[in-house]
């Protein structure tokens, strides 16, 4: 490798050699994506505009949609591997932009072999800075959203906690409110609603709260639209949503969470749990056990890696695993990303798609060399 060539274009070099075609999507971008995936709140950090006919437009605030994007418009044909280098935009970074790189890689049927091909080149990434042995840490989204089918909890509930889940991984408020009924000024305030939403016709529920939302001239509450707003109130009417759990549910939930180690010690713990709470996790815990041996097989310990349960990320379109490349387990990730089988799908594919890549902070990972 020529001793003048920048890390930029190393990088790119090292995703060409894995197979990863680079693709540089428009920095102007359509709104809605970004809005309906990440909520209202993302509204803030974005520099928004309209075309003529009144469509929101963006600077792009992240490269992984819209390389998801020009995939689905090129036809979706699989496998596909892209790779990618170029600015973001966001208001709360300095300056409004920062420079991202990445890799997706798209229709791969081996899930868990692809997992550890995608984790192996991060770590490979993070060693172009001279990151030899980061903080690796792991979670699996998908394994956690197998546990809520498997106790069944009421859609509101369930939708909550992956929520949660994703955005902060720390779901001690959230346990605590399933174990009891809500009081008033909780869903029990508004039962009269609920009551007559509950059982009726999907479609007209949800024009119903709209209608009811706009007479009140209300657009968004907390960050939520009238939309989204009207979905957690069917949610809420649904048998059950309104109840506390058992505290055995609850009980599952606190212990499940509180798994954490090398992969190989969490995997026991995992099966340990399902065995005892008689829970139908086996299909689950299979891929995650195999995923672990693809990982070894890349030259990566099992080990050096951080596996707790209770870690997410702040997206919930992640459907599996999903990591993060810390330095020495301080301040925010240099490279981190994961799987999202069910995104493209809610992007305009006609069928669910698999999915997993992860995002590069070069200006992260040049500030960490700086102090080396």
């Amino acid at each position: 490798m020529p001793a003048e060539m920048s890390h930029a274009e190393e990088l790119l070099a090292l995703y060409a050699r894995a197979g990863f075609g680079r693709v540089e999507p428009p920095v102007l971008q359509p709104a809605d994506a970004f809005l309906d995936l990440s909520g209202e709140e993302m509204r803030r950090t974005m520099f928004i505009t309209t075309d003529p006919d009144g469509r929101e437009l963006c600077l792009r605030p992240d490269l992984t949609l819209p390389v998801c994007r020009h995939y689905i418009a090129d036809g979706a044909v699989q496998p596909r591997d892209f790779a990618y280098l170029g600015p973001v935009f966001r208001s709360d970074v300095t300056a409004g932009e920062l420079l991202q790189a990445g890799v997706e890689s798209f229709g791969r049927a081996d899930r868990e072999a692809a997992d550890a091909e995608v984790l192996a080149l991060g770590l490979e990434t993070a060693a172009l800075w001279g990151v030899i042995e980061p903080t690796v840490r792991l979670g699996d989204a998908g394994l956690f959203a197998r546990l809520l089918d498997a106790l069944d909890l009421p859609p509101g509930w369930r939708r909550r906690l992956i929520k949660d889940f994703a955005r902060s991984g720390d779901l001690g408020a959230d346990l605590a409110a399933l174990k009891q009924r809500p009081e008033a000024g909780g869903v029990a305030a508004h039962a009269g609603v609920l009551s007559a939403l509950a059982g009726s016709d999907p479609a007209a529920a949800r024009a119903l709260v709209a209608d009811l939302l706009s007479i009140a001239g209300i657009t968004t509450v907390a960050g939520r639209t009238v939309p989204e707003i009207a979905e957690r109130f069917l949610e809420q009417a649904a048998p059950g949503d309104a109840e506390g759990l058992s505290p055995e549910k609850v009980a599952v939930l606190e212990r499940y969470l509180a798994i954490q180690g090398n992969p190989d010690t969490a995997a026991a713990a995992l099966r340990a749990l399902a065995d005892d709470a008689r829970l139908d996790l086996g299909q689950a815990l299979d891929a995650f056990e195999g995923r672990t041996h693809f990982i070894a097989a890349q030259g990566i310990e099992p080990d050096r890696l951080a596996f707790a349960a209770a870690f997410g990320r702040p997206l919930d379109y992640y459907s599996g695993m999903v990591f993060e490349l810390h330095e020495n387990g301080n301040g925010a990730p240099l490279v981190a990303g994961g799987r999202y089988d069910g995104l493209l799908a809610r992007l305009g594919a006609p069928a669910p798609i698999p999915a997993v890549g992860f995002a590069v902070w070069l200006g992260r990972l040049d500030a960490v060399e700086a102090r080396s």
